[in-house]
């Protein structure tokens, strides 16, 4: 069973499938509390993962609605319901309407499995091997309107070998997904990313912050 405290800011998590990044957040210290996780799938294996850790969950499928527009707004309300300090969207495959990019601009953060500026949108890794890139990664980014445009917080790459498929891409892209993306939530739970138009600066720790790491020996 998971915790709170008042101190540490709350993070709800958006996502559609498996749930690796759920997981890769759950095993680090993050820097805050997972309040709750949510998807447009019922039947999301992500979702076991968080009632598993003791996680509140819900589920509002985007086939109910007429609209992008509508969707979103039902799923601002009900993460709205949970106070949440960070939306991180860890493999939401949606995408989503000034209504929802608005609602929580400046806490909003998303995963990407490749370096952007390049390749946004889907099949990365296939349109990757594609372009005969040399080397590929992941970006963990400030969500604006703007699909996969908005300031990067981390980025983490690796090499494209000749005999990679986009399976294999992909599973190397994934190991390095679930070492930043812990990595920047923390940078953000601690109070960390300045934002200076596209850039984003981390800053360092403070002195409580230092302390606090070397007590808990990290």
């Amino acid at each position: 069973m998971t915790t709170t405290t008042a101190s540490r800011p709350r993070i709800a998590v958006l996502l559609s499938g498996r749930g690796s990044n759920l997981a890769a957040l759950l095993r680090n210290d993050c820097g805050g509390d997972i309040v709750v996780v949510g998807s447009n799938k019922a039947v999301a294996k992500g979702l076991d993962i968080a009632r598993d850790a003791g996680i509140r969950t819900f589920a509002v499928s985007h086939k109910d609605f007429a609209a992008r527009e509508a969707f979103d707004q039902a799923l601002v309300n009900e993460l709205n319901e949970h106070r949440p300090d960070l939306v991180v969207l860890a493999g939401f495959m949606r995408i989503l309407t000034p209504i929802f990019t608005n609602a929580f601009a400046g806490r909003l953060i998303n995963i990407h499995p490749s370096l952007l500026p390049s390749f946004p949108g889907v099949d990365t890794h296939e349109r990757a091997l594609a372009e005969g890139v040399k080397l590929h990664g992941c970006t963990v980014h400030f969500v604006t309107p703007v699909l996969d445009a908005g300031p990067i917080i981390a980025q983490a790459a690796v090499q494209v070998d000749d005999d990679d498929t986009a399976e294999t891409l992909a599973a190397k892209v994934l190991l390095q997904e679930h070492q930043i993306f812990p990595y920047a939530v923390r940078l953000f739970c601690e109070g960390r990313l300045q934002v200076e138009g596209q850039r984003v600066r981390t800053l360092p720790k403070s002195p409580a912050q230092v302390t606090s790491g070397m007590a808990a020996g990290v």
